[in-house]
């Protein structure tokens, strides 16, 4: 059995079953972790949906910041975005089946040394406590309470983690951090206005992995999310966004042995505008 760890995906289906074909993906074999966003933007989001719900228990998805919006607005929360592609999924007859799997899915999943987590961990926490918060997120959107938390998740505020938060504020840390981070301090506040290349971070900030001491780095992580940082691989980091959905690759590696697949975005799947990730 091998595990092949995917970049976003972000309804590119078509270079997506371009990938799983590069490397002769067998379900009842292999196993796909995806890092999340697997909707919007790209074209064929629905279809995506469709396909890894399928799949069963050879994919597991975290959610991604694209994927709890799909769940916000289906929910009738927020504004939607003029750029956003999600209508075939809010349209489809098979709509609630597929947004009650998604609310279902994990916001971080940790197995053997690895912790696959859309966009990354604040320095202070380790692996186990992201693992434990990341579970207060997934029992609020799988629970009767979903569109309550729905309602409140949005927004920047509070930019930093403090174990006294309690209530809507402490799970919309956990999201934003999970979901959403690029640059934080050294001290574990976010920023959420720069999205572009490392050499823009904010003064005072660097990207969450370079954060000295972060607790995490005794294991590898997982992500995606930050396409302007694009593939990078050191021995505790494999962050696999290499902006497919802008034009450039989808990306696996296969964590067994650290081999590397890439295609090229399929024709007519790129957006034009590159706002980072």
């Amino acid at each position: 059995m091998s595990t092949y760890a995917i970049g976003d995906i972000q309804g590119c289906y078509d270079s997506f079953r371009r990938l799983l074909d590069s490397f002769a993906f067998d379900p009842a074999r292999d196993r796909l972790w995806l890092v999340g966003d697997l909707v919007n933007r790209g074209p064929r989001s629905l279809e995506t949906l469709r396909f890894v719900r399928s799949l069963g228990d050879s994919a597991l998805t975290v959610l991604g910041n694209h994927d709890l919006y799909l769940l916000m607005v289906a929910a009738g929360h927020g504004k939607r975005g003029k750029d956003d592609t999600l209508g075939a999924i809010l349209a489809a007859p098979d709509r609630d089946e597929l947004l009650d799997w998604l609310r279902r899915q994990r916001l971080c999943h940790v197995e053997n040394g690895f912790c696959l987590v859309h966009a990354g961990l604040l320095p202070q926490w380790t692996v186990r406590q992201a693992r434990s918060l990341a579970a207060e997120v997934e029992a609020a959107l799988a629970g009767d309470a979903c569109a309550k938390f729905l309602a409140k998740m949005w927004g920047s505020e509070p930019d930093h983690w403090s174990d006294d938060l309690e209530g809507w504020p402490r799970l919309r840390v956990i999201v934003n951090a999970m979901t959403r981070m690029r640059f934080c301090s050294p001290a574990g506040v976010m920023d959420f206005h720069v999205k572009g290349e490392v050499a823009k971070a904010p003064h005072g900030f660097l990207p969450w992995f370079d954060v000295r001491g972060r607790k995490s780095a005794d294991s590898v992580l997982v992500v995606g999310h930050w396409s302007a940082l694009g593939l990078k691989l050191t021995p505790n980091l494999c962050a696999l966004d290499s902006g497919c959905l802008w034009g450039g690759k989808l990306t696996a590696l296969r964590l067994e042995d650290r081999a590397l697949f890439q295609v090229d975005c399929a024709g007519g799947e790129a957006v034009p505008l590159h706002p980072g990730g």
